[in-house]
Formats: structure tokens, sequence, C-alpha cells
């Protein structure tokens, strides 16, 4: 429209100059306009003329009817933009409303059900105490009926005191634990129930007495050492859910579970120190020449890979612990918690990291790990703990080639490295085939859950340094999805080395063929 206006403006000009040179023609010719006998001629008139002014007069209302139609547009189109505008910032202020509702409703949420929580911690609390108070009135009573009795008739009294206790305490049949626990028991039996030979079991047991051992009451006698491991143990081995434990061992169900957490926690605080540790000086010297052996990468001194333990929904930060990749392959709605291991070259764990939620990517998982802070201070100067595609390359963590079309050179070192990855593979995989309890979701709640992981990486631990078998039977398919990082690239001179490594590892035979 602008551009039709402007070409009628230009051609209005033009036609405006012709009108004024034709003024000018007729002033030059009026002294012509005379007859031969001297007398003024009467000029003619043209019509053309008013032709001319007419057109004009058309051509003004043209242009007059053009410019009000541009300005009409120029007003649509700034209603336009101010009702867009005033439409955004409504849409704005809408979609603020809503996000602050919604997390005032999270909030209220998590308000509820910590209340809810400390309700039932209350309740709790209240029907212990009651049931104390009133196993306490009861052992009075029986207390002042053996007096009677003793006064009455002398002897009496231990028969006296053995139906009163079976007042209150539930009998219940150990004859399943007691078979187990006889010394000429089938040590074939034995490892298939609790995934050790009886003497790693004994030791486990030495170990944890005096952090474990109870003393014997008034009201009853304390739960041995030996049945207290043997329930945590068999508990992890089987995965079986507490109501079956409570049947086998003899137990009330809530003992049961409140055994697991304790021996869970003493393996945690006792053992974990003595047999789950960042190897010193010495031992990292023959980590390194293993896992050079092994591939002929040099300075490594781990091998790293992070898994994914099922668990129940939590009631809060769902999406946090939702796993989205498990769900697309399992068709069904799955929730986990990770555990990230470095291992040795015999497939002990020196490092563990567990807990993060199951939405976390493995290089996000690695940097909130107490490892990554070490190795952040400097601990890892030097050498290389090997992980897989889904962790970044970085000064300590080497990791395989993820481009596509690679040359001969980076073939042969994922090939190499591959080697190293499955030593941290295997290890996990015998973990969850000999702890079943790690294979599905189980009852123990989640802030509990690091601690029965953490026990579980222990005792895997003990029975790699014990040299005890896993039972084929158990082997378990480990699957987990590793996801390229968004940056997997954290160094360039790592990446400069890595290419070196890879060129020693062709020219100089050390690599295999498998690629050809």
């Amino acid at each position: 429209m602008s551009h039709i206006i402007s070409k009628i403006r230009k051609r209005k000009r033009k036609d405006e100059q012709v009108g004024y040179e034709d003024d000018d023609d007729d002033d030059n010719n009026d002294d012509e306009c005379y007859d031969s006998s001297g007398n003024e001629s009467p000029r003619p008139s043209s019509s053309s003329e008013e032709g001319g002014g007419g057109k004009k007069k058309d051509l003004n209302g043209i242009i007059t009817s053009l410019l009000l139609l541009e300005e009409q547009e120029k007003g649509d189109q700034d209603a336009q933009k101010k009702a867009s505008a005033e439409e955004k910032s409504f849409f704005e202020a809408n979609h603020r409303n809503k996000k602050k509702t919604m997390l005032e409703y999270y909030s209220n949420i998590q308000d509820y059900y910590a209340e809810v929580q400390e309700t039932e911690r209350v309740k709790r609390k209240k029907s212990r105490s009651l049931a104390t108070s009133v196993a306490a009135i009861t052992a009075i009573a029986a207390d002042d009926s053996l007096q009677a009795e003793k006064q009455v008739k002398q002897g009496t009294g231990g028969a006296g005191s053995g139906q009163h206790r079976r007042l209150w305490v539930k009998d219940r049949s150990k004859a399943w634990w007691d078979e187990c626990n006889r010394p000429d028991y089938p040590e074939e039996e034995f490892k298939k129930w609790f995934r050790m030979r009886r003497q790693t079991f004994d030791m486990i047991c030495e170990e944890l007495n005096s952090v474990i051992a109870k003393e014997d009451t008034t009201l009853r006698n304390a739960i041995p050492v030996r049945q207290r491991v043997a329930v945590c143990i068999w508990r992890l081995a089987t995965g079986e859910p507490l109501r079956l434990v409570s049947k086998r061992f003899g137990l009330g169900i809530s003992t049961c579970h409140k055994l697991v957490l304790e021996v869970c926690t003493a393996i945690r605080s006792v053992l974990m120190p003595k047999y789950l540790q960042w190897p010193d000086d010495d031992a990292l010297r023959k980590i390194k020449d293993e896992f050079e052996v092994i591939s002929g990468i040099p300075n490594v001194v781990g091998s790293m890979y992070t898994t994914h333990v099922p668990i129940i929904a939590p009631k809060i930060s769902v999406a946090a612990y939702f796993n989205k990749r498990h769900t697309e392959r399992n068709q069904k709605t799955s929730y986990s918690i990770t555990v990230q291991g470095v291992v040795n070259p015999n497939g002990a764990f020196t490092d563990v990291c567990i807990g993060w939620p199951g939405s976390m990517p493995d290089d996000q998982v690695l940097e909130k790990s107490a490892l990554y802070q070490r190795a952040s201070g400097g601990l890892l100067k030097g050498v290389w703990i090997v992980g897989g595609s889904g962790y970044p390359l970085m000064d300590w963590v080497l990791v395989p080639y993820t481009q596509q079309h690679l040359t001969w050179t980076q073939h042969a070192f994922n090939e190499k490295i591959g080697e190293i990855q499955r030593v941290s593979k295997d290890a996990f995989a015998r973990l969850k085939g000999r702890w079943c309890c790690l294979q599905k979701r189980t009852e123990v709640k989640l802030q509990d859950l690091p601690v029965v992981l953490g026990a579980c990486c222990v005792l895997h631990n003990i029975c790699e340094m014990m040299n005890e078998e896993l039972d084929p039977e158990l082997a378990f398919d480990l699957v987990d999805d590793e996801m390229v990082p968004e940056v997997a690239l954290r160094s360039v001179s790592s990446m400069k080395t890595r290419d070196s490594i890879a060129h020693n590892l062709l020219h100089h035979g050390l690599a295999g063929t498998a690629f050809l």
C-alpha cells in the first residue's frame, strides 16, 4: 500500500511541474494573440484544461483515500500489537500464578506427609510405652504370684515363671534356624541360604559381636548374635518379605525389620572402614600393574560403573526418582536410586556413592560423589579411573570414543578399554546376583536404603576376598542404559593423552583385532 502511494505522489508532483510549464508558455504567448490590424484577437479556450483539472481532483481523492487507508492500517497494527502485549502479559501472569499455586501445593503435601509421619511415630511410641507398661505389670503380677506360691508350696517357682512368660511372649517355631545353626548342617545348604560358607559367616559374627550383642533381661532372653546376623544376611540374600523372614527364624515381623537395620548399620560402621576403603600407595601400584596386564593401558587404578536399584514410589519428590529409561524399556513405571562404584581388578569395591535419585545421569552422580571432591583436591593426579560412555572425559576419568566413523586406532582403544569396563560390570552383576534384595523393590524406607545398600557392598567385598564363588544359578543379567553426557569433553589435554594411548596400543601390538 505504501509503495503505491509513493508512486502516486511522484506522479502528482510531475503533473504539477508540467502545469507550471504550461502557465509560463501562456504568459509568453500573450503578446502573440493580436491580428494583423493590431487588435487583440480572442484567445481560444481549450477543453483539455478542464479535463486536466478534473483528473487532478480525482487523483487527489484517490490519494486522500489511500492515506486514510494507510492510517487505518497503522492504527489496526498498533491495536493488534497492544492486544498481543496484553494477552502475553495475561498469560505470563497466569503462568506465574499457576506456578506459585503448584509450589504451594507441593509444599503443603510435604508438610502433610511430615505431620502424618510424626503422628505415626508418636502413636508407635505410645503403643510401645503401653506395651512395656503392660509387660511390666504382668511381670510384677507374676512375681507376686510366685512369692505367694513359694510361701504355700516350695519348688514350684520355676514352672510358674515359665507359664507367666508365655502369657506375653508369642510362641513361634525356630526349628528351621535351629537346624541351620547345627554344626553338622550341610555346608552346601548353608551357602545356598546365606551366600557364604560357615567360616566366613562366623568371621562376620565375631567382628560384629561387640556392637550388636545384647544382654538378657528379666522379661525375655536376648536374641543371640548369630541369629541376628543370620536374619540380616538371609533377608539381603533372598530378598524375601519380612513376613517370610519372621516365619523362618521364629521372630516377630517388626523384630526382624529392626534386626536388619541394626546389623546393616553395624556392618557399615564397623566393617566398611576395614573392607571397603580407597587403597594405599602400595596397593595402588599393584592395581596399576594388574589393570595394565589386562588392557595394556598404564596408570589405571579403578573401573567405574553406575547401576540402578528399584524402589517403591516415594511420597515426596516423585519426579526426581522416576527412571525414564527403565520405564520405556520395561513398559512399566519405574523408580530407582543409583549406586556408583569403583572396583579393583579382583571385582572388590574401593569406593561407592549411594542414594542419588534415579533420574540423574551418570555424569551428574559422579559430580555429587565424594570421589569427585577428592579428585578435585588432587588425590587422583596422574592416574586414571575408567568409565563408560555415560561419563565425561576428564583429567582422571578415561572413557571410550563415542563419535561415529571411528578409525582403527580408536576401535582398538575402545576394545581394550572395554575389557576394563567389563571388570566393574561383572562385579555389579555378582553384587545383584548374590544379594537378591537389589533386584526388586524393597520394603525398606527410602532414608534407610543407603545403609542397606552399603552393607551389601561390604558383604560383597568380604565374599570376594574370601573367594566365595557365586552359584551359576544366581547369575544376574545386568542392564543399565548409558547416555552420553551433554558435555562429553571436560579436558583438552586428556583428549590428547587418550589419542596418544590409543596410538601406542595399536602400533605396539597391544590392541586386539576384534574390530577387523
